[in-house]
């Protein structure tokens, strides 16, 4: 079964960190671009950070450059998400999402080809 596993999510306090980390089962991220997407209390999916396969290329939303950071690793099928200076209004269920092929720009929620299950992180002042 072909799935997106997160995990890393939790309670913090503003200005602290947190890495998050996707793993594809039975899937590969090969040929994909694969990232994150998050979901506040009451708000629209929205996408946060994608990187490309093969050169890597990243994007990120305007509202985490700077803090965030996505990378991942291929020898181990993952994908991460890097979170400095974490602010109140970053608390949310945060997704990761692959879509095949080279991505130009951000990923989009109706273009996604897979989904995580969340997971959740909240940020306390």
């Amino acid at each position: 079964q072909e799935q997106l596993v997160e995990s890393g999510g939790g309670l913090v306090q503003a200005g602290q960190s947190l890495r998050l980390s996707c793993v594809a089962s039975g899937r590969t991220f090969s040929n994909h671009a694969s990232g994150w997407f998050r979901q506040g209390p009451g708000k629209e999916r929205e996408f946060v950070a994608h990187i490309n396969w093969g050169d890597g290329t990243t994007y990120y939303s305007d509202s985490v450059k700077g803090r965030f950071t996505v990378s991942r690793d291929n020898a181990k099928n993952t994908v991460y998400l890097q979170m400095n200076g974490l602010q109140v209004e970053d608390t949310a269920a945060y997704y990761c999402a692959a879509q095949y092929g080279y991505v130009l720009g951000p990923l989009k929620v109706t273009t996604v080809d897979c989904w995580g299950q969340g997971t959740q992180v909240t940020v306390s002042s």
